[in-house]
């Protein structure tokens, strides 16, 4: 099965860098594109617009940004470690925040990374390539329990 990448991002331009990055880097692997708080919730528990799907499937990693409309990363993040279906899905907060108070937050609330989105795009690429090759190909994740 299909290892897939989901992205919550809200900003258009930070999307189209992200999947650029993943196609440069050769990462074919099937990403859906959350744009804010609400909409990666209902995609992660199969509610809202997304309750056709099963929330079997969980993705092999989230990308989170932690600057979303409707509601933001950090309440996403804590839904998710709340929720046993979702509470041990891989999260790499990636946010063009340097504030160290957002770092601790997310690490707190459960994070497993914190990535900070370089400015410069062939350090962006490089970095989404360097989350790509470990999230995707290096980690084991926790064994699925369906």
């Amino acid at each position: 099965m299909e290892k897939l990448i989901m992205l919550v991002e809200d900003n258009p331009d930070d999307e189209e860098l992200t999947l650029r990055a993943l196609r440069k880097a050769k990462i074919a692997n099937q990403v859906f594109v959350a744009r804010d708080g609400i909409e990666a919730l209902d995609f992660l528990l199969g509610t809202g617009k997304h309750a056709a799907r099963s929330p079997l499937t969980m993705p092999t990693v989230v990308l989170l940004d932690l600057k979303l409309g409707k509601l933001s990363g950090l309440e996403v993040l804590n839904r998710m470690r709340a929720d046993p279906r979702t509470k041990l899905v891989p999260v790499v907060v990636l946010t063009s925040s340097s504030e160290e108070e957002d770092m601790l937050n997310s690490y707190q609330s459960g994070a497993n990374s914190y990535v900070r989105k370089p400015v410069e795009m062939s350090a962006f690429v490089t970095a989404v390539t360097e989350l790509g090759m470990y999230w995707l190909l290096l980690n084991q994740g926790p064994p699925s329990r369906d």
